[in-house]
């Protein structure tokens, strides 16, 4: 996504910011935060929660259901936007795939982790409208909203749409649905 943003002139990584040990010391504290995260938002909304409300509505209602709840959450950051909330609902849906094909929550708590710590340290970008102290870079982003995503971060590019979607279409065919 980033590449993406970079390559129609929207980021710049710039500088780097931190000294040889800051980077170890900043990477491996937002790598554990954001680990985190992961877990109390992915247990939270795909974990015990999704398997309760779909053993009432069955699976895929209420991954759209908890997804929205997702998304609507995230309006709640300063500078989030609708666009980058739909992103979160979209990515929220894209992890709902990866529970429903491998029964682990593990995949998507490990991309959610990734995924923060990727805009937050190393591209050192606004993550869903918030940005960070200590990061990687002296990164700038510029450009239209549509390109960047604006004070949203990139999930508010409509490049966040096209990654998650081809991310849809790759783990789709890379696991498959088994036979219910």
């Amino acid at each position: 996504m980033i590449g993406l943003i970079a390559a129609f002139h929207g980021y710049s990584f710039g500088t780097i910011a931190l000294s040889r040990p800051e980077m170890i010391n900043k990477g491996l504290l937002y790598l554990f935060g954001f680990f985190l995260v992961g877990i109390f938002e992915e247990y939270s909304f795909r974990g015990y929660t999704q398997y309760t409300l779909a053993s009432g509505m069955s699976f895929w209602p209420a991954a759209v259901v908890l997804s929205l709840l997702f998304g609507g959450t995230h309006l709640f950051n300063p500078g989030e936007g609708v666009v980058g909330a739909a992103s979160v609902f979209m990515i929220a849906m894209f992890f709902c795939l990866t529970l429903r094909r491998t029964g682990a929550l593990w995949f998507a708590i490990g991309l959610h982790c990734s995924f923060d710590w990727g805009e937050t340290f190393l591209f050192s970008v606004p993550n869903s409208g918030n940005l960070a102290e200590g990061c990687l870079s002296h990164s700038t982003m510029q450009g239209a909203r549509w390109l960047t995503g604006g004070s949203v971060g990139p999930e508010g590019s409509v490049f966040c749409f096209l990654v998650v979607a081809l991310m849809f279409l790759v783990f789709h065919l890379l696991h498959p649905a088994k036979p219910e």
